[in-house]
């Protein structure tokens, strides 16, 4: 019994357990929508190319999406705490099944493209909209800061487990469609984008649930210190700074940030937007194309296969929550990521399936590693009544970098050099777990081994 309560506790169930309905409702809601997300990514480049849309165009598309929604979470990321973090959340939701309706009847380019833009759709399968900032600021407003790394962990899981779900049940209904019932393409992928509608109006219902304890507080701050967030992880000066400041100090239209702060937030600024221009070369709907495309696989196989991938991406995750709690956040990132960097340059190369299977696997063993110990280094990291607005820009860059990519992608698609794209992300990837180790790794170090030495004098005192 003793060695399940270790383990339980290892992998942050017994923390989950105890969160509050709102943290379990928070961790749904990613669930759901990233459920949405996998379905819709299985299909959307295919879907858009047999509609007549080029590869290029495509790209276009990906592109321009992303770049209206770095438009529209800015704004909503930025405001997110003054107009509500529950309004903000439902009205994504309501955008949500806006744009599944559209998807579903109509077949203009422009018109999806708005809807895309406006509503959300996700081109990479990944996260877009205001949703994550808002979400993880209120995670850490909810959890004592011991707890955060479970937390993020089971947080990110969910979400994988979503777009692997989402994948596979896409995936087979458009190829029962099609061998059962006599289907088109076409049509079968429509229905999907109807689910979609239907998944955002459960998220909607998930997201007018939260109660108003995820709203941010002017105690926020006080409260966070006494749950043990005494201090930013790398802005202890800041932190100090921002104590002995007035009440009454005037807010600027953008959140202010101490200038202790300014060289922090540049080097997550650019290593965060290298990482993600990356991932926009090799997104998830460019992924499961180029394997549609180069091997001629069919959506149910293709559905297994991307099934299986995120699973293996979603169970990882649990393994990077223990390893952080010895390592520390940052050296857990560089240490699981770079692997999977490697292997994603490798996949385009072989010309046979099984052995480009094999290197898309590998990724899979660790391409997800370090989502948790980023999320969980991000709100260690700063200051907690900045956290939702700094966030969101971080999020603003690494959406405008990402826009990048899938057109580049699409341009090298249509002039046969698809595998090229691939190379380039995982090389890029190499440089941005480089640069995490050398920006971040000593200096989080020194904070674990500060905070050792302190809960040392304390209980030397108490005896």
């Amino acid at each position: 019994m003793a060695a399940l309560t270790h383990f339980l506790d290892e992998v942050g169930l017994v923390t989950m357990y105890h969160a509050s309905r709102d943290v379990k409702f928070l961790c749904a809601q990613r669930f759901v929508r990233l459920f949405a997300y996998g379905g819709s990514t299985l299909i959307l480049a295919s879907y858009l190319s047999a509609i007549g849309i080029t590869d290029d165009r495509i790209g276009l598309f990906m592109t321009l999406t992303l770049v209206g929604d770095v438009v529209i979470s800015f704004f909503l990321t930025l405001f997110a705490d003054a107009m509500g973090r529950k309004a903000v959340l439902a009205l994504g939701s309501a955008l949500m099944v806006g744009s599944g309706l559209v998807f579903a009847v109509a077949g203009n380019y422009w018109v999806l493209l708005a809807a895309a833009v406006f509503g959300v759709i996700s081109p990479s399968g990944n996260e877009i909209g205001p949703f994550r900032a808002v979400e993880e600021s209120t995670l850490a407003h909810l959890t004592p800061h011991e707890k955060l790394p479970d937390v993020f962990a089971w947080y990110s899981l969910l979400g994988t487990a979503g777009t692997a779900l989402g994948q596979l049940i896409c995936g087979w209904v458009i190829s029962s469609l099609q061998a059962l019932h006599g289907w088109a393409f076409i049509p079968s992928c429509r229905l999907i984008f109807f689910v979609y509608a239907g998944v955002g109006l459960i998220k909607l219902i998930l997201a007018l649930a939260l109660t108003r304890k995820v709203e941010a507080t002017k105690e926020e701050v006080p409260q966070a210190q006494r749950s043990g967030e005494t201090q930013p992880l790398l802005a202890d000066a800041a932190s100090a700074a921002q104590e002995e400041a007035p009440e009454t100090k005037k807010k600027h239209w953008f959140v202010s940030i101490e200038k202790d702060l300014w060289s922090l937030v540049i080097r997550l600024f650019i290593l965060f937007g290298l990482d993600s221009f990356a991932s926009g070369l090799a997104s998830l709907s460019w992924m499961t194309y180029f394997f549609h495309r180069k091997f001629s696989l069919p959506e149910g196989e293709l559905g297994t296969i991307f099934f299986v991938t995120s699973s293996i991406a979603a169970a990882s995750m649990l393994v990077a929550s223990s390893i952080a709690k010895r390592i520390g956040n940052v050296k857990t990132m560089v240490f699981t990521h770079l692997p999977s960097a490697i292997c994603l340059s490798l996949i385009s190369v072989p010309n046979n399936l099984p052995l480009a299977l094999t290197f898309l696997v590998l990724r899979a063993c660790s391409q997800n590693m370090d989502v948790a110990p980023r999320s969980a280094f991000l709100a260690a990291a700063l200051p907690s009544d900045k956290r939702t607005a700094i966030m969101g820009a971080v999020n603003v860059v690494k959406t405008t970098s990402q826009s990048m990519g899938p057109l580049l992608t699409g341009i090298l698609a249509r002039n046969n050099m698809f595998g090229v794209s691939f190379i380039i992300a995982g090389i890029l990837k190499v440089v941005y777990d480089l640069g995490m180790l050398v920006s971040f790794a000593g200096k989080e170090a020194e904070k674990r081994k500060q905070a050792a030495r302190e809960t040392t004098d304390e209980e030397e005192e108490g005896r």
